[in-house]
């Protein structure tokens, strides 16, 4: 596509790549609909986020991602982007925190629950009166995080035909 396309064809023909899983191509495309309307903080917004995911310039990214939603702040898909930048880089915090702030916005939104849904839900403390971070808590949630996923310890078996482990109590 040349200059002969207006910017939000070049974002139409960037949201398709982008669903599409064509990274490389999407970015191109909202490149070319940031710098024909450099304005609009859709644009932005998604060429941070392209910059960020294809060439990795989290201080450029985050700076575009940043002034597109304060001057959008009602636009959940603004606040995506940017948890979606922070996430890429590993902020996972900073990421909840923005998803949670698309949320308040537009609690039915299906792209940030999705997202939300893939990072997973944190287990409460086993012990609630210690701190989150107190190495006993650590222990245990090891522990128990073991044994969720590894139920019989290895070298013990259930005995065979046996359906139901009967614990004796005293």
């Amino acid at each position: 596509m040349g200059a002969a396309f207006t910017a939000e064809e070049h974002f139409r023909c960037a949201m398709e790549l982008l669903q599409a899983q064509d990274l490389k191509g999407a970015f191109e495309h909202f490149r070319t609909a940031y710098g024909l309307d450099q304005s609009n903080p859709v644009y932005r917004s998604y060429y941070g986020l392209g910059l960020a995911l294809v060439e990795g310039r989290f201080s450029k990214a985050l700076e575009l991602c940043r002034s597109a939603a304060k001057e959008e702040f009602y636009n959940p898909k603004l606040y995506h982007n940017l948890a979606r930048v922070h996430l890429a880089f590993g902020f996972k915090a900073e990421g909840l925190r923005y998803l949670r702030r698309g949320l308040l916005i537009d609690p039915s939104n299906a792209e940030i629950l999705t997202e939300l849904a893939g990072l997973g839900m944190r287990q409460p403390s086993v012990l609630r009166f210690l701190p989150r971070r107190h190495v006993i808590n650590r222990l245990l949630g090891r522990l128990r995080r073991q044994w969720i996923s590894d139920p019989v310890p290895i070298g013990l078996s259930l005995p065979a035909g046996n359906d139901q482990v009967s614990v004796a109590h005293r």
